[in-house]
């Protein structure tokens, strides 16, 4: 299917900062110089707070990850479950229409979606709540037919409770996600054949619909009003699990135990002797600084050498080169590098300056070989150089 960006766009996008600071904490999961590998998460909480992937959204993510407009605007299109243009502001329903689901009922589904929402896929409602999609195999084929709602997947369903959720969800309920008839799980419709004995031990859902009534996430679409967001691994605990972080939520072990840690009493601490240090030489306290100097130079490596300004015919286009963005070739364009043979002739010090100072991600140079890149530009021409850019061949 041919996916393109809508023909109508916004003026501009950015993370509310509640979801500025989640992507941030995303991003820190990764090790450094490889924060591109973000780009699905976060792309996908522009399209939640958003509603869809608008051009502007795009190249937000892209900015904040120093990739090329094009890479992202790739990963975009690529993905069906990012949305090209706009969807019904409560819920945009996809319908599974796989063997499955098509032998279970579902084009009964797609039948009430056209009633109920618009005739056609990716038609806005009358009253702009709802629009609907049929998609290939959504991988619940147990619980079939079924159908996907933002992260929630709504199973066993017929054509009357449809159209009971498209109803709940338009007076503004959050139905419960998960099977429409009861069943736990993937268990069989007609009931457990085995394992009856820990029937009665079963949780109230099964695992990502438990999380997602627990803390309210159902047919809700990220606006920035939630508490600050952090990611699971920076907390601890139940919530850390799910990467909720509030101050009504409960402490974990750590935390208990700090909060627990009586604070030293004032007068003891201030009755600790204080150790003397001895002053250093005056000959050698004049030398540490530049001694400490000489170390971040040789770890830094040499600045490029730069130009004052662009040569007559203008400056290059530094963001062909894979891993410079925009931001970062304002950084390119401030050390006096503006052309493709200027980085081409890098050595190694330059290499070393521009991984240690590009902001942000370190080693960005050395990963993404902008050197080799440049060389192929200047030595090979850009056409041979985008054909071997096909397959990274640097």
């Amino acid at each position: 299917m041919l996916r393109r960006l809508h023909n109508e766009q916004p003026e501009s996008f950015a993370f509310t900062p509640a979801n500025l600071a989640w992507a941030e904490a995303q991003i820190t999961k990764y090790p450094v110089g490889r924060q591109a590998s973000a780009v699905i998460p976060l792309l996908f909480r522009a399209q939640e707070q958003e509603g869809w992937l608008s051009k502007p959204a795009i190249e937000y993510v892209a900015d904040m990850l120093g990739m090329p407009y094009m890479r992202v605007l790739e990963v975009a299109t690529f993905y069906f479950m990012f949305q090209l243009a706009p969807v019904g502001s409560v819920a945009h329903i996809q319908i599974c229409g796989t063997t499955s689901c098509m032998i279970c009922g579902s084009e009964d589904l797609i039948k009430v979606c056209k009633e109920k929402i618009a005739a056609h896929p990716f038609e806005i409602s009358a009253d702009g709540k709802f629009s609907w999609e049929e998609v290939e195999c959504l991988g619940a084929c147990a619980n079939a037919p079924m159908a996907q709602i933002g992260k929630d997947y709504y199973e066993d369903l017929t054509e009357e409770s449809l159209a009971r959720l498209i109803d709940e969800m338009a007076a503004g309920k959050a139905p419960r996600p998960g099977s429409q008839v009861g069943r736990f799980s993937s268990e069989p419709s007609s009931g457990l054949t085995s394992c009856i004995e820990v029937a009665g031990d079963k949780e109230a859902h099964n695992g990502s619909v438990g999380i997602a009534v627990s803390v309210g996430d159902v047919v809700k679409k990220i606006d920035g009003t939630e508490v600050p967001l952090k990611a699971p691994w920076q907390m601890g605990g139940q919530w850390g699990a799910i990467g909720i972080m509030g101050a009504d939520r409960p402490k974990s072990a750590v935390q208990q135990a700090a909060a627990a840690k009586p604070a030293a009493p004032k007068a003891e601490k201030a009755a600790a002797p204080k150790a003397e240090k001895p002053a250093a030489p005056k000959a050698e306290k004049a030398a540490a600084p530049k001694a400490k100097a000489e170390a971040v130079a040789e770890a830094e490596g040499a600045k490029p050498k730069g130009l004052k300004a662009p040569r007559k015919a203008g400056a290059d286009d530094l963001k062909v080169i894979e891993g410079v963005g925009p931001k970062l070739e304002e950084v390119l364009n401030s050390w006096g590098v503006y052309h493709y043979d200027q980085i081409a002739a890098w050595g190694a010090d330059e290499v070393a300056y521009a991984d240690a100072n590009v902001p942000r991600f370190k080693g960005r140079c050395t990963r993404d070989k902008w050197v080799a890149q440049a060389k192929i530009i200047v030595e090979e021409g850009m056409d041979a150089f985008l054909e071997r850019a096909k397959t990274n061949d640097y």
